[in-house]
């Protein structure tokens, strides 16, 4: 059996996922420890997949809230001794008013206190709450993505590195029904500064024609490596070239990074 055509069958990608039968699975389990070829593909499918799952247990900081503590008046211990005067009572006004202001600021003092410290937990709930929007993101993101990867509907092509990145690999799940396209970049090296991967949708006969399909924007900040680019109906290949920030209106040949041809 050739192992190229057996590997780009796509029964690989339903062997990672168990959706075949036993005999099946084990027969795949066995050309893999026959052929290393197949099992380096196997492990990269499945790295592809583990890197779409992100954690599903969210950190969360503490909130440490220290008590409001009390703040004590001291008073002075020295007694101040006062004679018997027809105008005492201006002693005890003075008295009650310094105690009324010493009352006074320790209670603006005490409120100020509150007041930070409700704007502080206000803050920690609106930071709570961004977190869990955004893990609720991803995890929606992820299960997109699988559903995607799962599609029985899913024609895979993988695209091999040309003279420019030998090494370079990517692959296409282009849907017969939606005609939807993901492009899984994980084998793509990271783009330089002012660079940007282009898809193109190729037609090979009778001439060749390319059609940009997105932009990998992006890149780094997607840990998935797994990008959604515009559909496409009955496309024959496709491409990925390197390009300037913002893409090019025809593929730069010089810089074709990846390239593959849908199964007749």
């Amino acid at each position: 059996m050739d192992i190229t055509t057996y590997i780009e069958s796509g029964i690989l990608e339903l062997y990672v996922f168990g959706n075949l039968t036993e005999d099946e699975m084990k027969e795949v389990s066995e050309m893999a420890q026959k052929h290393q070829e197949i099992k380096n593909e196997i492990l990269s499918i499945e790295k592809a997949v583990i890197s779409l799952s992100f954690s599903m247990s969210p950190y969360l900081s503490a909130a440490n809230f220290n008590q409001i503590r009390r703040q004590l008046i001291e008073k002075h211990g020295g007694v101040i001794e006062m004679r018997k005067r027809p105008n005492a009572m201006s002693y005890i006004g003075w008295a009650a008013a310094i105690l009324l202001l010493a009352g006074t600021c320790y209670f603006y003092n005490l409120n100020e206190s509150a007041n930070n410290q409700i704007v502080t937990v206000e803050a920690e709930k609106t930071k709570m709450k961004g977190d869990m929007d955004a893990l609720q993101a991803k995890s929606r993101n992820t299960e997109n993505m699988l559903a995607v990867v799962r599609d029985e509907n899913n024609v895979i092509v993988p695209l091999g590195g040309q003279a420019v990145a030998p090494d370079a690999k990517a692959r296409i799940y282009w849907n017969k029904s939606t005609q939807a396209v993901y492009v899984d970049a994980s084998g793509l090296p990271e783009p330089p500064e002012g660079k940007v991967y282009q898809v193109w949708s190729l037609q090979l006969s009778p001439q060749l024609v390319p059609t940009s399909i997105g932009l990998l924007a992006d890149f780094k900040a997607n840990d998935a490596k797994m990008f959604a680019v515009e559909s496409t109906a009955s496309p024959q290949g496709f491409g990925i070239t390197l390009e300037p920030a913002g893409g090019s209106a025809t593929p730069t040949m010089e810089q074709l990074y990846t390239l593959g041809a849908m199964k007749v």
